[in-house]
């Protein structure tokens, strides 16, 4: 199996399994508050990701800098932007909020700018961001306006949780080439999982807690799909291809999510929603077009 095939499948999974945990969120916001949701998801895929580092013989990397990157990835990564967003779908709608997060590469772009000077962004891929983000738009034009009078609040959450996102990339890129993906993953969802149980006990409301059946399925589907696959794949991604081009995954998920919604929910697919899509995936198309002729592999500084 050619290394082009094992990133273009791994970069397609993600899209595709965070295209479907917007939702999932959601259902699981229906029964439990927002931080010991997003607590006990990270803690069983916190457990679950040992298991498996135990199965593949994966030792933990127990040095200085790898200390200090778990810590920082597992507030900047996970408690703070995940604690956001969980907050945040309480009061504006997924489709909101998935637009929101899309100012992910814009950050990444600038910061990458900054932290790699040797490493140029090109036109190309200012273009397929700017194309993409107007595909969004276009998509969810007509369940976004805000005559609503969505939350402000909640609508700087998201933007938060996508800068804080955007500065961890960039870090790890920089600085994580050395980890291995699982264990790059281990402590800082244990941190992150952890320390948002703790937040929960003491700030949140025990008695909105309804552990049914929709619930421990969302944590369940969540912590294994939407945190042990995907950022272990993610991790993986980030050593082998442009920060930018991983960051662009933010615009493909809220696609997937509206796909979903039409294969399982039977929700309708207009012509507005197909021409959004196309409009992303050439943005996509154009933000790699300088990759594509390279072969796009980049190969982690050692």
């Amino acid at each position: 199996m050619s290394e082009n095939f094992k990133i273009s499948s791994g970069y397609i999974l993600i899209c595709i399994l965070w295209g479907s945990t917007w939702l999932a969120i959601r259902f699981g916001l229906d029964s439990l508050t927002p931080f010991i949701s997003s607590g006990i998801r990270f803690v069983i895929a916190a457990a679950m990701i040992l298991v498996i580092m135990k199965l593949k013989g994966v030792r933990l990397q127990t040095d200085p800098l790898s200390i200090k990157l778990y810590f920082f990835m597992g507030y900047f990564s996970f408690v703070i932007p995940f604690g956001l967003v969980y907050w945040a779908e309480q009061f504006i709608p997924t489709g909101l909020a998935s637009i929101l997060f899309a100012a992910f590469p814009f950050f990444v772009i600038i910061l990458a700018r900054f932290s790699f000077p040797g490493q140029r962004i090109d036109p190309y891929q200012i273009i397929g961001v700017g194309l993409g983000f107007i595909g969004l738009l276009s998509i969810f034009s007509e369940s976004i306006s805000f005559e609503h009078g969505y939350n402000i609040w909640g609508i700087i959450a998201i933007i938060v949780s996508a800068a804080l996102q955007s500065v961890n990339i960039i870090v790890m890129k920089k600085f994580g080439g050395h980890l291995n993906p699982l264990s790059m993953n281990f402590v800082p969802l244990f941190v992150a999982g952890v320390s948002l149980v703790s937040i929960s006990l003491l700030a949140e409301d025990k008695t909105n807690w309804v552990f049914n059946e929709r619930a421990i399925l969302s944590i369940l589907y969540l912590a294994f799909f939407g945190s042990v696959i995907t950022f272990t794949t993610y991790y993986w991604l980030l050593k082998r291809i442009n920060a930018v081009i991983i960051s662009l995954s933010s615009f493909i998920t809220p696609i997937i999510a509206v796909l979903l919604g039409w294969i399982i929910l039977d929700e309708s697919l207009s012509l507005r929603d197909l021409m959004g899509s196309s409009c992303v995936l050439i943005g996509i198309l154009f933000a790699n077009l300088k990759g594509l002729k390279n072969y796009y592999i980049l190969k982690v500084s050692k």
